[in-house]
């Protein structure tokens, strides 16, 4: 068996060589390349765009405006990830999705926007053009706070829709008003989660090519989701998706932001055809900063109401996420936030109404966490608080609330975003926080060592944070099994690495399932071309539903191949057994035909050995469709010490507490689990995406955007449950955003815990250290 077995990742062997091929390593015969003229201002008008001295530049083959391309190409569809019809009849919601154009034409929205696009023999050659376009503006003023956003009079991003709320939904349980009149103890604070975004090693990029003999295009993209790209491309350019294949080659990172499909992967394909020749966009980090999507920017009031014993007995919210100028994907991460906002806790009443603000910023779309973070600070700030006016342990307030492992399956109340019930299938969330505990050595020591250091002058904090997370969404995931002439396992799928490993666990699966090596199996990703329909690696999602999906098609697969062995070998398929890359009589050694036999017996022909009717070949697809997610969590537990002269925060220790299931290779999902801690930590302490009161970006470049550096990570010491889901044929869970979930709020309960004698509440992320100076000071002068 290899599941469980932590083997080398097979995919670094070729990039530690440097033989990875990137978008940007991508060179293909006659190949020119595009430019974009970006907007310098955050809201205007635009009056005219004058493309003529750009067009007389050397080397220009093309120069387009947003108006001239609007006559050609429609606008991106509303909403790349429509919300099922089971969750639109059970949750009240209001959605005005806008249709962004792929070239803004009547105004720009955010500063970064692209308003023109250059072709040109070179890169250099694009740039340059690019400066020669003419933008005519008209200034209008802009909205960069979404509350601000959302009240009467404010500066309308999209007139059309007469208002900047371009969504809204309410999601009840049990009666949260008359809890909340009831409670003997209320709390109420305001909660912001900051903007920041995905920060991959690799920037986005497409290249397109267009065979004119057979009117295909070609798309290669640095994506996380090409059947997508395949179907948002074929219906802008209104062609067949057969007349469309995307490709994804080594990609460097996506956490989220490679998730959905640009303007730019629509519109390459189109210069391409029209230029006759293949074209390339390579993203620089400063467009990455401009105009890839941000994430989380969250606004919550949130209410929590509890007895005298820290029972949670209501939560109310009431939360506004700003979208920024566009909405690619609708609700789904702002929901996402609603409906993890109960976290692993008994909670009988809830009430959470969320807004979707419209304002003068690059898009909001998922960053790993997906909106879990936003839901988990709220939460678990909101416990940290009761207990705090309770004068109880945060670690005892949050076991008396969890949900106990005799009480699992349990449903919580309320949809969740595929429109089925919130069920948590599995697991232990009172064992996650007492195994957290026990790593840093206990409560009782902890604070025996945190009184010590008071008495130093030495302030250290402690810090709990649990969540949960639906993993694992549907709609489908597919996998194509083959056995190939030489006996070896072909396996194809939908899903779309970035750096997790796939070819690894999916190897590993496959190998299990044919009692072969992993090295016997070949692993095919990120090619429209390679199966028919995918959906993407997305969401905590790929490891749950391939591993199923190739599992369902190995076992349709096996009584075809055991159905013919029996012909060959005459014999009952019953007495068959698999052997390591065979199949044999059980019971007698030498009865056997290897796979490579069987798949030449297979074949079509007049020496076929199949029996009658069985089809030919040796190949099966299946497209696993989850019933709905299953439920990961953890609690983490973090240390601090805080320099009360400096504001600095140092993390002193670091532990998950986690369980993602059955653990197909666990070294790499310590792998996944520390670099979303980094990730998390990065959010916390250092990452912020700012703006001025004009829209003016001012972040953008990695000077300004202070990225986590390896002093500021401390060892991350992590510790496994292995509670199996029932709900997928390997009993796995999601595992890819789980670790960068609780750590801005673990890391603000712990300041918060170490600076408790000044009584300083942190309810807003990031905690820099010239911000706690600045509510240290306050204090002291009260």
């Amino acid at each position: 068996m290899f599941v469980g077995k932590s083997l080398p990742r097979r995919e670094d062997a070729r990039l530690l060589r440097g033989e990875g091929q990137y978008l940007a390593d991508l060179q293909l015969p006659a190949m020119v390349h595009v430019a974009f003229v970006r907007s310098p201002v955050a809201h205007a008008r635009i009056r005219s765009v004058d493309t003529a001295s750009a067009k007389r530049s050397p080397g220009v083959l093309l120069a387009l405006g947003g108006a001239e391309l609007e006559q050609a190409l429609p606008p991106v569809r509303d909403n790349q990830l429509p919300l099922p019809a089971k969750w639109r009849a059970a949750i009240a919601h209001r959605i005005l999705n806008p249709r962004q154009p792929l070239l803004a034409v009547d105004k720009a929205r955010h500063v970064g926007e692209a308003v023109a696009v250059v072709v040109a023999e070179s890169q250099l050659a694009a740039e340059d053009a690019a400066e020669l376009v003419s933008v005519d503006y008209e200034d209008l003023p802009a909205i960069v706070d979404p509350l601000a956003a959302l009240t009467e009079g404010s500066p309308l991003v999209h007139e059309r829709l007469k208002t900047n709320e371009i969504g809204w939904f309410r999601v009840q349980k049990g009666d949260a008003a008359q809890a909340f009149e009831r409670a003997p103890h209320r709390i109420q604070r305001r909660f912001v989660h900051h903007r920041y975004a995905a920060m991959p090693m690799e920037c986005r990029g497409v290249a397109a090519a267009y065979d004119r003999r057979t009117d295909l295009y070609t798309i290669w993209s640095s994506t996380q989701v090409v059947h997508w790209v395949r179907r948002e491309t074929a219906t802008t350019l209104g062609v067949p998706e057969s007349h469309v294949r995307c490709i994804a080659l080594d990609v460097g990172g996506g956490f989220g932001v490679k998730g959905h499909v640009y303007p730019e992967d629509m519109l390459l394909p189109f210069l391409a055809k029209l230029c006759g020749r293949p074209v390339r966009w390579v993203e620089t980090r400063r467009e990455h900063l401009l105009c890839s999507c941000h994430s989380r920017d969250q606004v919550h009031d949130a209410e929590i109401a509890f007895d005298a014993d820290g029972r949670i007995l209501a939560l109310r919210d009431r939360f506004t996420v700003d979208c920024g100028a566009w909405n690619p994907l609708g609700v789904a991460v702002v929901y996402n936030t609603a409906a993890h906002l109960p976290g692993p806790y008994r909670i009988a009443h809830l009430d959470i109404e969320a807004r979707v603000a419209a304002t003068n910023k690059v898009p909001n779309a998922p960053y790993r966490g997906a909106g879990r973070p936003e839901a988990a600070q709220a939460t678990e700030r909101l416990i940290d608080l009761m207990a705090a006016k309770l004068r109880l342990e945060p670690a005892e307030v949050r076991r008396r609330n969890m949900v106990r492992a005799d009480e699992m399956p349990y449903a919580l109340g309320i949809p969740y975003r595929d429109g089925e019930p919130v069920v948590y299938d599995s697991g232990d969330y009172p064992g996650a926080l007492a195994k957290a505990l026990d790593a840093i050595g206990g409560i009782e020591s902890f604070r025996r060592r945190q009184r010590e250091a008071r008495a130093e002058g030495r302030y250290l904090g402690l810090g709990l944070a649990s969540y949960t997370e639906g993993t694992g969404v549907g709609p489908f995931e597919g996998a194509t099994v083959r056995i190939d002439g030489s006996g070896k396992i072909y396996v194809s799928s939908g899903a779309a690495a970035q750096g997790q490993g796939m070819e690894t666990i999916f190897a590993q699966i496959g190998a299990d399932a044919w009692n072969v090596t992993p090295e016997d199996v070949t692993v095919a990703l990120g090619d429209s071309s390679a199966i028919a329909m995918g959906f993407g690696t997305i969401a905590s999602r790929s490891t749950v539903n391939v591993s199923a999906a190739i599992r369902h098609a190995s076992d349709k697969l096996r009584d075809k191949a055991f159905a013919i062995a029996g012909n060959m070998l005459e014999c009952a398929v019953a007495d068959l057994e698999l052997r390591k890359s065979a199949i044999g009589i059980a019971g007698v050694p030498g009865a056997q035909v290897t796979l490579a036999q069987l798949a030449q017996a297979a074949r079509p022909g007049w020496d076929h050995r199949r029996p009658e009717g069985i089809q030919a070949g040796l190949e099966e697809t299946y497209y696993f469709e989850p019933p709905t997610v299953t439920w990961a969590y953890a609690t983490h537990a973090a240390i601090v010490e805080v320099d009360v002269e400096t504001g600095r925060v140092k993390i002193e220790r670091y532990v998950v507490a986690h369980d993602c299931g059955v653990l197909v290779n666990p070294m790499l999902a310590e792998g996944q689990i520390v670099g979303g801690v980094v990730q998390g930590i990065g959010g916390a302490l250092a990452e912020a995406i700012a703006y001025d009161a004009d829209g003016q970006l001012l972040t953008g470049t990695l000077m300004d955007y202070a990225m986590p550096v390896a002093t500021d990570v401390p060892s991350i010491e992590l510790v496994h449950q292995e509670i199996p889901s029932p709900l997928n044929p390997l009993g796995v869970k999601g595992l890819g955003e789980g670790g960068a979930i609780s750590p801005p709020v673990a890391l603000a309960n712990a300041v918060c815990d170490a600076l408790s004698d000044f009584g300083i509440e942190l309810n807003s992320t990031p905690i820099h250290p010239e911000r706690l100076l600045r509510d240290l000071l306050r204090e002291k002068r009260k």
